[in-house]
Order: structure tokens, then sequence, then C-alpha cells
């Protein structure tokens, strides 16, 4: 499916649920509104929009939350998503609580490659950012998901005073261990307005001072649009995914659906089409593919040809992260 700058779009972010075990600040703060279950889309209607969008000419699907994994089924669904004609790789961003429990069976689901949320090695930090004392289970996450043979990789996002003098010793996990760390800037959507981040621009010239033998990495390592550098003697590469100072929208090749159904061409702006009704309609299901595919082309063409993250005054995107979807 081509938009009207001529991006082929065949990534698609699945939101599953508004909920998750950790109150991060700048995602899901204490207080925030949970929808009611009902709101939400049921794996039947996701599977019939992940099949429409199958036969659009999507490829790729991601699995997001909040927390996919506190919704029951969760490897049902990927398993399910796994065998839908066309679909090539599904992928699942979590905060890692769940993976002792969860990775063997997402293996053998077939989950190609697993993201895992990781801002801290500090328990005091971890508890303050997230809000909760489980650093210990998000170690043993990691170490589940490689013991399993799921291709792995933290997401990083440093805080000014808070967490920006760790970066070395979290980028250090990838130096003996068969995965990828990610540094993402702060994006200014929900709390994340609130909350000052570190230009990867910054971390990048701290990190070739540091090691000045790095060099660009351009093995494929993912769908997103990170940028990877490697460095002699690690096992795994450090990349940089710089929404703010390092615009990516020329590569754009992705849409976000909400856990309520809706359907984002962009992240920063509050336009989407909804699914939900067309699934709930009544109509056949002949009646709901045909109208699904057309709502797929609707986004596609209003997708815009760059999002405004470094003019935060031109953002329309109100809701928090967590309600969108990671």
């Amino acid at each position: 499916m081509l938009d009207a700058y001529g991006r082929e779009i065949d990534y698609l972010r699945i939101s599953i649920t508004d909920r998750c075990s950790l109150r991060c600040r700048y995602c899901m703060p204490d207080g925030i509104e949970l929808l009611s279950m009902t709101d939400l889309l049921t794996y039947e209607e996701i599977l019939e929009i992940a099949l429409t969008a199958a036969q659009c000419g999507f490829r790729k699907i991601k699995v997001t939350g909040g927390e996919p994994l506190v919704r029951q089924g969760a490897v049902y669904l990927v398993s399910m998503l796994k065998k839908i004609p066309g679909i090539e790789q599904v992928t699942m961003t979590t905060n890692g609580i769940l993976l002792p429990q969860y990775a063997a069976d997402l293996k053998e689901a077939g989950l190609d490659a697993v993201n895992i949320s990781l801002d801290t090695l500090s328990p005091e930090r971890f508890a303050f950012i997230t809000g909760r004392q489980e650093l210990d289970r998000v170690l043993a996450g990691i170490e589940a998901a490689l013991s399993a043979g799921i291709r792995t990789k933290l997401n990083v996002v440093l805080q000014k005073g808070v967490n920006d003098d760790e970066w070395e010793k979290l980028m250090l996990l990838v130096q003996d261990r068969p995965l990828d760390v990610r540094f993402i800037e702060m994006m200014p959507i929900g709390a994340g307005q609130n909350t000052e981040g570190i230009s990867n621009e910054a971390l990048l010239e701290q990190l070739v001072a540091k090691y000045p033998g790095a060099e660009s990495d351009f093995a494929i390592h993912g769908n997103g649009p990170a940028v990877y550098l490697r460095i002699p003697g690690f096992t795994g590469s450090v990349g940089f995914i710089s929404a703010i100072h390092g615009k990516f929208c020329r590569s754009c090749n992705r849409m976000r659906l909400t856990s309520t159904g809706l359907l984002k061409p962009c992240l920063c702006y509050d336009t989407s089409v909804d699914l939900r009704s067309i699934l709930r309609s009544g109509r056949t299901r002949e009646e709901r593919a045909e109208r699904l595919a057309w709502a797929f082309a609707r986004a596609c063409g209003e997708k815009p040809e760059e999002h405004c993250f470094d003019r935060e005054e031109e953002i329309t995107e109100t809701r928090k992260m967590v309600q969108i979807g990671g």
C-alpha cells in the first residue's frame, strides 16, 4: 500500500490493551482512567482487521499495549496473527515483567522478536520512573527471552536529571549478550510533554568520544527507524530512534491501531479512522471486509508527509501514549 508520498506502508502496530503493570511517568502515570473491556477490540475483531491489513499489503505486525501480556490470551493472538497469509513477521513490545512466564510459549507461537522497555539499572530509579519495584523481574524477562531464542531489543528513554548518566551502563548490557539496545528520544505526547529528554545527537557525541572505534551498522535489525552503530568487541549493536533531532518521516512505513479500534496514520496528530464501528455495524463479513479495506485506503491517504514533534504547538494528539499504543 503506497501513500501520497510514495512510501510503502506495510507495518501495523496493534495495541491490544490500555492496561499495564507499571505506571511510567511519561506513559501511564497513576490516576489515568482505564477503558471498559467492552470498549476494547476483541481478539476476533483484531484478527479480522489484521486479515484485511494483510490483503492491503501489510506484512509486519507489532503487538503493543499498554502491556500486551497482561491481557489473557495474548500468546494465542500471536499464534493466530502468524497464521494470516501474507503476514511475514509478528513482534511485541513489552515491559518484560511477564516474560519469564510466557517467553517459551511466545517462541512456540511464532513470535519473531521482542522489544523490552528498560530505562535504568538502579532499583530506586526504576521505582521512581515506573512507580513499581519490579526491576528484578524485568531483568529476568530479558534473560527468559534470550533463553527462549527470541530476538531481543532493549528500549531506553533517557530523561534529563533522572537517568541520563546511565547510558553507558545500559549500553554495556549488549557487550556480551546477543541483543540490541536502542535509545529513543522522549516524544512530546501525553505526559511526555512535561518531561525533558536527552537528544540523541548529544548522546551520540558522548558515545563516539568514549568508543572512537564505533562504526555504522547497516544490517537490518527490525522494522523501525533506528540507526545503528556497532562497537568493536560488542556482541550486540546500539541503536538511536531520534524522532525530534533526526526526523525519519521519509521512510515511515507504519500505522497504529489503538485498542479501541482507531487507525492512526501518524502518532502526533489526532487524525484517525474508526474501524470498531465497521466491525460492530451488523453488516456481513464480506461487507465489513470491503469497508475495512476502504478505511485502510483512507487512512493511508491521510498520512502526512512528516510529523511535527519538533513544533509542539502543532501537535493535535492529546491522549496519553498508553491510550494510543506504544
